[in-house]
């Protein structure tokens, strides 16, 4: 399998790593593991960087023995700030 690329959203205050909720699933973690301080939209969950995203991190290292790609996107107002939390 080629390495998967997520989106890290990043602020002048914070991070937050952006995965599908069947991505979430595919490395064994449901919605119901994710903090509070992570953001959705609909199905595009917005795990914050402190811990869900280290969670997810780690499954999905456990599944494909490699962490996948980031790319960074940062925005002085970025808009995960302003979506309801999960």
């Amino acid at each position: 399998m080629d390495t998967q690329s997520f989106t890290f959203h990043t602020d002048p205050g914070h991070g937050w790593l952006e995965v599908s909720k069947s991505q979430l699933e595919t490395v064994g973690l449901g919605v119901d593991q994710i903090s509070g301080y992570s953001y959705r939209n609909g199905d595009t969950l917005y795990l914050e960087e402190d811990c869900d995203a280290g969670l997810f991190l780690a499954g999905y290292k456990a599944k494909y023995g490699k962490l996948p790609e980031c790319l960074d996107r940062y925005a002085e107002d970025s808009f995960v700030r302003n979506l309801p939390h999960v």
